[in-house]
């Protein structure tokens, strides 16, 4: 039998966009190791609506 691992899927989130209020989304799906990374990731990604490198968050 297959052990769980440590590994989880996680959805970052544009928050400069929300911000501005345009339509439309960034998201991006990535994985965390839950057991070295407890706390909520922030990663620098681009964002095609805004046309720039932005930071996204992640979200529950």
């Amino acid at each position: 039998m297959a052990k769980k691992g440590n590994r989880i899927q996680v959805i970052l989130e544009c928050t400069e966009h929300k911000a501005t209020g345009r339509a439309g989304m960034s998201r991006y799906i990535t994985t965390k190791n839950r057991k070295n990374t407890t706390e909520r990731i922030e990663l620098k990604k681009y964002n095609p609506i805004l046309k720039k490198v932005t930071v996204h968050k992640e979200i529950k």
